[in-house]
Formats: C-alpha cells, sequence, structure tokens
C-alpha cells in the first residue's frame, strides 16, 4: 500500500475498492510505484460484528442485508485513513479502525445500530482504541431502537433473505432463456459482487437477489490464467465460456469426464495471465465492483450462460463498460456476443476498437495493420457548387477558391464509404445496374447549381481494368479521392435525414444535410463494410443508422422490388436520317423542356428529351465557339458546365443538320444561353445562318458587339476589320486565312515542328512568373512525387534555365534516389528530356495552370520523311538551318487544322495547325524550299480539291520538277513512285512522257 505522510505513525490512505459485509471493506493503493493493478488489504472493523450474510441457496442473519448496504453505501468508492489495529493469523483477518473524513467509520456504524460491539478480544490488545466510546454509542442505539435493535413486531424476520439457489456452477436448472424473455427490453437493476474477470461479472438482480453470471456483450477481455488445481476444472464448467488466450471469439463446451478426471488428480499446470489481464480486471473492479449498476440482458449462449451490457454511474452521466474496456485497449470486439446487441451499439464498440488499434494501446501495442490501399486525406475541405452528378454516388465540385477557368477549378469527389448501382455494368453489357439511374436523377435533382461543403477524407487507390489469373503484368491504377458533401439548402423534406450523432471521429458536422446520409436513406446506395484499418467516413456511424431505416422502411434497392425500366432512344449514336425522322415531333411544340446530359463543347450538347424519351445531339443556331485546341475553347465549354451541365432547360429546334445534330435555341431560367456566350466573348455569331430563323437574333448581335467594344476574350486585341488568333493580331486574307507572326522553337522531324507567336502576352507574363520564382533546394525524397500528366517546375540542361514541364514517364515503383530519371516535355517550347528528380521542383497552380505557349505545326501540301525514312534526317536538319534562331521570325499561314491528334512523343493530343510557313525577308516559304532541295513531296490531287488547294499545288509543281530534273534527295535515282504513292499530276505525266 501507498501510504501518506502519516504512514511512520502507521496510518496510510486509500480507497475504498469494494464493501464485502456490514463490518469490512477493502481498500486499495490511491497510487503505486510498481506496475499493473495498485495493492489491497481487506480491513475488519475492530471490535465490531454485523450480521453475516448468507451463502447462496441460505438464508441471512436479520439485518445482514440492511448492515451491508449501509456501509457499502456509506464507503463505496471514498477515500480513507486507515490503520491496522491487529491481526489473527488463525483466520487470516486484519482488524483496524477506519477514518472517513473526520468521521470514525466504526462508530457511524455503531450510533445508526448496524453492528455489534465485541467487548473483549481472544488475547491482550485485540481491542480497537475508541472501544469506550462504541459501547456507549451502541447502547443509545439499543435504547433508540435503531438497525439492528428494531424493537417493531416482525422487523427482524422481515429483513432476512431467502437466497434462491445460485445459477453458477450449476446451470442444469437455470433456464437463462426464459430469464431474458421475461426481460426483453428492460433495465434491471443490480449490485456488482465479483469480477471474475475483465469481462465477466457476478451480481444479484434486485429486488429478487438471484445470483448470476453475466458475460459482458460484444467483448472479450484478456484471459486471467489457470490455477493448478481442480477449482480449474470447476472454474470452466462454472463459467462455460473460455477466453482462450485471447484469440477464441466462441464460447467452449462443457468439459468432459476424462477432462474433470485430469484435473481432479492435479494434472493440470498454471497458466499464467494473459498480458493486461489483470489491468483489465482492476479497471473493470474499480468502476463496478459493489456498485448499483444497469443491466440489458441481451441474450443467451447455448450453453446456458447469460449476455448482457453493463451500464455503471460516473458523476451525472452513465457510462457502457464494454465501450470503456475496449477504448482504453482492455478488451476486444466478439462478434458471436456483439451480435444479440442493437446496431448502433455495435458499431460503436466497432469504432472504438479500430481507435484503440490505431494508438496501438495496451494489448494493442504490438499489433501491425493488414495493408490498404487507402490514405487518409488532411486539410483539402472547400465550398463550391455542384457542376455534374457522375453517379449516385460520384459527383463533381467547382471549388469556390481556385479562379475559374483553371484546370483545378473542378474536383471530382466520391461519397465516402457508400456504393451506388453502377451507370455501366460490365457483367451485363454495359447497361445500368437496378436502380443506377434513379440514384443519379435523385441526386441532380437536390444538388446541380447548390453549394455544398465538401470534407475530403481519404484516397484509395483502384484498379481501372479487371485483374485475372492469367494476367501477366500489372493492371493500371488511379487514385479516387472520398469525401462527405453537405448540402447547405436542403429541399424541403431532406432536412430530417441528417442524424444529430457526432461523426464516428474527430470532426464536426457541418450545417446542412449529408449527401451520403440523404442516399442511403431513400435506399439508393449501400455502406462500404469497411476492414478493420481502411479510413472511412467521419460519419461513418450516421450512415449505418440510415441504412438501417431503409431497410426498415423498404425503400429503393431494399424494396425488393424491380427498378423502373426506362427505354431511351439515343439518337447521338443512330444515323442522320433517324434524326431527321423524329424533327417533326422536336418542331411541333415549339419550346420543349430537356436536361442537359453533357457539354461536348462550349455550343454543343447531348440533351435528354423526357417527354420524347429521347437523347439528342444539339448546336446553337447561328453560334460557334472556338474549336477543340483552339483558345479559349476551354473557358467556353467550362463556361457551359457551370451554367447549364445537367440543369432544366428548354429547346426550340429549327432544323437537323446532315450529321444529324439539332439546331436551335437553349433558355436555361428565361436566359438565352447562345447570348450568354457571345456577352463573354466566347463565342462568334454567325449571320449566315440566317436571323428570321433565330429567336432572340437582335439580342446575339448586341452580346457580339458588346464583346467585341469590351475586347474580351477571342476579342482581346481586335481592331475594327481585324480578327482575334491565339492571343495575336491575325491579318484577315482574301480567303479568311489567318496569319499569325512565329519563331520556331523546336524541329521534331517529318515537317513538324513547335512555335512562338510573337507578341503574345501570355509568353511575357510566364517568363515573368517564372524568374520571380524563388527556386528552393531539391525536394526531400517522398515529400514531391511527381507522376505522369504533372506538370512541374524543370531546369534545362543546356542553359541551366528553370522551364514549365510535363511529366512524361516517371521512374517505376516511385522515386528511390535524387539521381532516379524522369522523361519531360517542357511544354512551352516543344523539346523533350531526360533529367534527375534532383533537377524538378513543385510548381504552383496558378502558373502551371497557364495554357501551354508551344504550339504544334506541320507543312502544308507536303509530305515530309519521317527520320526513321531515307532523307528523313536530311529534311529534318534542313528545317531546323531554316527555322532555328531567336532572330528567325515567320509568318505562319493557317491553311487548316487536324484536330483528330498530334500525339508526338507522348506530349498529349491537340490541335496541330497545318501552315505555310514564310520567314518576313524570304522570298519563298519553307515549304517550298524544302520541296526544291528534294526533301519532300507534294501531297497527292484530289477530285474535290478547294481552287485554294488546287492554286497552292499548281504553284509548288515547278519546284518539284525542278528537284526531280537535278536528281536532288529522295530523286537522286529518278522518280521511282508507285501507284501506292501519290500520283504525279496530269501536266507533271505529259512532261515525264506518260511515265508514272
Amino acid at each position: 500500500m501507498a501510504s501518506s505522510t502519516a504512514g511512520a505513525t502507521g496510518w496510510l490512505r486509500g480507497r475504498v475498492k469494494a464493501v464485502p459485509s456490514g463490518d469490512s471493506l477493502v481498500i486499495m493503493a490511491i497510487t503505486s510505484n510498481r506496475p499493473g493493478p495498485p495493492p489491497e488489504k481487506t480491513i475488519t472493523l475492530s471490535s465490531l460484528i454485523a450480521p453475516r450474510l448468507a451463502r447462496r441457496g441460505g438464508s441471512d442473519e436479520p439485518f445482514a442485508w440492511d448492515s451491508r448496504e449501509y456501509l457499502r453505501q456509506l464507503c463505496i468508492g471514498q477515500e480513507v485513513t486507515f490503520r491496522v489495529e491487529y491481526a489473527v493469523p488463525s483466520i487470516g483477518r486484519d482488524f483496524g479502525s477506519v477514518f472517513l473524513g473526520d468521521k470514525n467509520v466504526a462508530m457511524e456504524i455503531v450510533s445508526k445500530g448496524w453492528a455489534k460491539v465485541k467487548e473483549q478480544g481472544q488475547q491482550k490488545g485485540e481491542a480497537s482504541p475508541f472501544l469506550a466510546e462504541l459501547i456507549r454509542l451502541q447502547d443509545e442505539a439499543r435504547e433508540q431502537g435503531l438497525g439492528c435493535f428494531k424493537k417493531a413486531p416482525g422487523a427482524a424476520e422481515a429483513s432476512i433473505r431467502n437466497l434462491p439457489p445460485s445459477s453458477i456452477g450449476d446451470s442444469s436448472n437455470f433456464d437463462a432463456k426464459g430469464l431474458v424473455d421475461a426481460n426483453k427490453g428492460k433495465t434491471l437493476k443490480a449490485i456488482v459482487e465479483q469480477v471474475r474477470d475483465g469481462s465477466t461479472v457476478r451480481v444479484y438482480l434486485l429486488p429478487d437477489f438471484q445470483f448470476v453470471q453475466v458475460f459482458v456483450a460484444g467483448i472479450q477481455a484478456p484471459s486471467m490464467g489457470r490455477r493448478p488445481t481442480s477449482e480449474t476444472i470447476v472454474e470452466k464448467e462454472i463459467t462455460a465460456v473460455e477466453a482462450n488466450g485471447g484469440v477464441s471469439a466462441e464460447p467452449r463446451a462443457p468439459l468432459t469426464s476424462a477432462q474433470r478426471l485430469a484435473g481432479s488428480t492435479g494434472a493440470g499446470t498454471e497458466v499464467a495471465p494473459d498480458p493486461y489481464a489483470l489491468e483489465a480486471k482492476y479497471f473493470t473492479e474499480f468502476r463496478v465492483l459493489s456498485r448499483d449498476v444497469r443491466i440489458v440482458l441481451e441474450g443467451a449462449d447455448k450453453f446456458n450462460n447469460l449476455v448482457g451490457s453493463v451500464h455503471y454511474p460516473d458523476g451525472e452521466t452513465s457510462k457502457d463498460l464494454a465501450l470503456e474496456l475496449v477504448e482504453n485497449g482492455l478488451a476486444k470486439y466478439l462478434d458471436w456476443s456483439a451480435n444479440m446487441m442493437e446496431e448502433d451499439a455495435k458499431r460503436r464498440l466497432k469504432n472504438a476498437e479500430l481507435q484503440a488499434k490505431k494508438s496501438r494501446l495496451r494489448m494493442w501495442m504490438n499489433f501491425v495493420p493488414l495493408p490498404t490501399n487507402s490514405k487518409a486525406i488532411h486539410n483539402q475541405n472547400f465550398t463550391g457548387k455542384v457542376v455534374e452528378v457522375v453517379s449516385g454516388d460520384c459527383i463533381i465540385v467547382a471549388d469556390d477558391s481556385v479562379p475559374y477557368g483553371s484546370p483545378l477549378a473542378e474536383r471530382r469527389v466520391n461519397l465516402s464509404s457508400i456504393r451506388c448501382p453502377k451507370l455501366r455494368d460490365r457483367e451485363n453489357d454495359g447497361k445500368p445496374e437496378p436502380y443506377a439511374r434513379e440514384a443519379r436523377e435523385f441526386l441532380r435533382t437536390r444538388l446541380i447549381g447548390q453549394q455544398v461543403s465538401v470534407q475530403m477524407e481519404y484516397s484509395r487507390k483502384v484498379s481501372t481494368a479487371d485483374v485475372t489469373a492469367a494476367a501477366s503484368g500489372p493492371a493500371d491504377s488511379r487514385v479516387m479521392d472520398f469525401g462527405s458533401v453537405f448540402l447547405l439548402s436542403p429541399v424541403k423534406g431532406d432536412e430530417d435525414v441528417s442524424s444529430p450523432a457526432a461523426p464516428s471521429t474527430a470532426g464536426s458536422q457541418p450545417a446542412g444535410v449529408n449527401v451520403a446520409e440523404l442516399v442511403v436513406a431513400r435506399g439508393f446506395g449501400k455502406v462500404v463494410r469497411h476492414r478493420d484499418f481502411e479510413e472511412r467516413s467521419n460519419y461513418y456511424d450516421a450512415l449505418m443508422a440510415a441504412e438501417s431505416r431503409a431497410m426498415a422502411g423498404r425503400k429503393g434497392q431494399h424494396s425488393g422490388k424491380q427498378a423502373p425500366v426506362s427505354h431511351i432512344t439515343d439518337l447521338t449514336t443512330s444515323s442522320a436520317k433517324k434524326a431527321k425522322d423524329f424533327l417533326p415531333f422536336l418542331h411541333r411544340g415549339r419550346r420543349i423542356p430537356a436536361v442537359v446530359e453533357y457539354v461536348l463543347s462550349g455550343h454543343r450538347f447531348k440533351l435528354l428529351i423526357p417527354k420524347e424519351t429521347c437523347s439528342i445531339a444539339f448546336s446553337f443556331s447561328g453560334v460557334r465557339c472556338p474549336g477543340r485546341g483552339e483558345p479559349y475553347s476551354d473557358d467556353a465549354m467550362a463556361l457551359m458546365r457551370r451554367k447549364i451541365m445537367q440543369r432544366d432547360v428548354e429547346i426550340e429546334v429549327e432544323t437537323v443538320d446532315r450529321t444529324g445534330t439539332f439546331l436551335g435555341s437553349l433558355w436555361e431560367s428565361r436566359t438565352n444561353m447562345a447570348v450568354t456566350l457571345l456577352e463573354a466573348g466566347l463565342a462568334r455569331h454567325q449571320a449566315s445562318f440566317g436571323t428570321d430563323r433565330i429567336p432572340d437574333a437582335h439580342l446575339l448581335e448586341q452580346a457580339e458587339q458588346s464583346a467585341k467594344r469590351q475586347k474580351l476574350k477571342i476579342w482581346e486585341n481586335y481592331v475594327e476589320g481585324e480578327e482575334v488568333s491565339n492571343g495575336t493580331a491575325a491579318v484577315i486574307e482574301s480567303k479568311q486565312k489567318e496569319v499569325l507572326k512565329v519563331v520556331v522553337t523546336e524541329v521534331l522531324g517529318g515537317g513538324k515542328f513547335y512555335v512562338q507567336t510573337v507578341g503574345d502576352q501570355r509568353v511575357a507574363s510566364i517568363q515573368q512568373q517564372l524568374a520571380s520564382l524563388n527556386i528552393q533546394d531539391a525536394p526531400v525524397l517522398g515529400a514531391f512525387n511527381p507522376n505522369k500528366g504533372d506538370i512541374v517546375l524543370a531546369q534545362f540542361s543546356v542553359d541551366n534555365s528553370w522551364n514549365r514541364a510535363m511529366i512524361v514517364n516517371a521512374p517505376r515503383g516511385g522515386v528511390q534516389s535524387p539521381k532516379d530519371k524522369f522523361e519531360v516535355f517542357y511544354i512551352d517550347y516543344g523539346n523533350q528530356e531526360e533529367v534527375a528528380y534532383s533537377q524538378l521542383r513543385p510548381l504552383d497552380s496558378s502558373v502551371s495552370a497557364a495554357p501551354a505557349l508551344a504550339q504544334l505545326c506541320s507543312l502544308a501540301y507536303i509530305k515530309v520523311p519521317g527520320l526513321e525514312d531515307e532523307y528523313g534526317t536530311e529534311a529534318a536538319q534542313f528545317l531546323s538551318e531554316q527555322t532555328m534562331g531567336s532572330t528567325h521570325e515567320f509568318r505562319a499561314k493557317v491553311e487548316d487544322r487536324d484536330t483528330s491528334g498530334g500525339k508526338v512523343k507522348g506530349q498529349g493530343s491537340g490541335t496541330v495547325l497545318i501552315v505555310t510557313l514564310v520567314a518576313v525577308d524570304a522570298e519563298i516559304s519553307v515549304n517550298t524550299a524544302i520541296l526544291q532541295e528534294g526533301l519532300a513531296k507534294m501531297e497527292k490531287r484530289r477530285k474535290w480539291d478547294s481552287k485554294d488547294r488546287q492554286l497552292a499545288l499548281d504553284n509548288l509543281e515547278k519546284f518539284q520538277s525542278e528537284a526531280k530534273t537535278g536528281r536532288r534527295g529522295i530523286w537522286q535515282y529518278g522518280d521511282v513512285e508507285s501507284d501506292d504513292e501519290d500520283t504525279l499530276p496530269p501536266t507533271a505525266a505529259k512532261k515525264a512522257g506518260g511515265r508514272r
């Protein structure tokens, strides 16, 4: 026992742990210098004798229970001062005095008449030093008829408890299931008399004083081991459930006669307690031993053992013993008994065990979690508007904190810990799973265009392909981000969905409706059953409760009914003739309600027409945005996504074009969206369509004029009589073709090269931003992990300058050394090289988000050999000599645009400008010069060639003939063209005598 400063005088301090009878207390040390439970001592009050309590199946002495209850309620859990005054070795007892504050506990008992005074011990000194006062107080109590001295007739007989036989040790005559059924849903009062181990208690059930053993539901504390005597065998048959070293989760069957015989002959060996078993037992004793508790009987096992939840008072609150043990790492979750409990209680225990494992508390100190593919996301909360509902469990949110038009402005958020039916089921020929469309539509009607608060919680790496046993290599994977989304302005009827319960882990729930909970409560999603150490929603308990409500209400997927079947005719994948067949139906009703399913470009959309059960491709009449890959095309698309993506709109269809695209006007909330595009400077009005056929045609013209006056976007350098392209003035020639001032930054070969436009303000802006960057030291391994496609800062090996670059290839398995090589593409110049990890730095999104400055071009009307072809190297070298250099400035006349790709050496796809390139001070174009040197061929003539193309080919023909005559380059051995190659034009064929 730990002593106070008065320890030298024999007085010690402690706390009352238990009260076995009306004249004895179990006192434990308040502090201890040794590990494990503190030491304790049983003290019998000197010179007192209280009425004796009966054993099970017997009867008390009169007033024995009342005596014990008075002392228990007076002292249990209280700090006391005590001293051992004498001991009687023959009975193994220590006798002494106990003070509660300044009150002598023995005197308090005697003064109330609940114990009698022994006036003389068997030996000298076996008496209380307060004996005289105790005798006086006893006389007063006797005269007043207090306690055991009550004079009322029949009082003594009424105080005697006749105890029923105990169920402990003999369960054959005990009906545990009957007791559970009789008290189903009731909370029973009880007093804990013994603690067998941390998760097993023996109690008196009041008011009948039935003595039973209760296994705490849902948990298992470490085993207390086994004694090497026959008592071990009896103990096993008493409890019927053995912890089995903290491993087994199932109750064990009673021992066989052979096992009992082995135990009775002393053949059993001692088994030490499991780690933390003593601590768990002490934890339970400290909180419930000799205390009033509330017990809810959850069930009974097949061995007639009671299983129940134990709740004890703690100040003004009530606490769950099972939950407290698990939270402190002194018990583990037990499935077979937890299944008897309510779902909420089970979840709390499961979550508590998970947190204890994460914190490696006590019995979990050596716990090694199973590997998981999920990773927590910290400090990434944001607010924004919902732009798109991808599915019932995935949305796209426009982040309010990111500038409009930035590639990072929209964030894909998968709802944490739920799974909704797939819109494309691979096992069902790509058809939607039941309730997939209903789940998405449910979210669309509530979320599109609404402000939400997003709490990002975890990311998970998932495979993008089915991995089969026959797979020879690792499957591709991508990272999905998961979070909880809260609708700040709930739809009427949804406000009461969110549970008031606190989140499962740290964090506070924002005001509003938890969208995942909303989906699950309507039966459109199910809660994911995570593995122990997988990251999960901070509101997992609320999601499980919502799922329980949906199952009870038989909603959605839980209804047992077939999902509604919808038949939608998709005219976007049908022939143009079939689209034209639908025109009368869409033309008939004037304004028709529709839903924007996809934004294909700034002026082209896929619409669902619910009334006609069809999907159509739709485009604005007389309004065109920049094409894909052209400046501001992404801005136009982003604007339309924010304005009308998945919104309810109205349309008027005018006609259908030869590709099956319907043309007309579209309104959202009475706003003509073509006007919105034109006002923003993101589209041109094409008056050639016929203004008489377009509603609001005058508004379109006014909107375009307004954008021109303000020089917005595509009109930023607008001058009367000039148009704008790529940020620089491009004079519109008679044929309306753009002419750009450029410098060549990289030659790829095969007639392809990269250019930067001269006078482009973006070039100066990017260069200024890069010059102002403070280049830090090389990043620490692991702190910066660039992946394929990321935009970073890379140091160019030639001049050691720092430039924007895109990662083309990264080392497999991640970065292991600062010398690991990355293949990068310099997006502002078009060149590519390998650099070490130490030559890379992360780049701020404000700089990386700006469009690439390098534009891929190809020489028009000619075919240049590739680098791998004969004369390909010579052609590339000639092109480089003609174009490269800081003083070489060119005019690039855009003859055409190739939007089919431009994929070169992994740099991505985009629009390739097909140009005629002429130096400012030159007489002939580079196209002509390379043809004249015999390092290229003219393109093949076609019957449907435009007049411009025919004229250009006629002009080039004489230079190709000159190369042939001079046997230059590819014509070294004459005209060796075959039928598979480009044929000569008719005029050249005549000159060559018809030779092909």
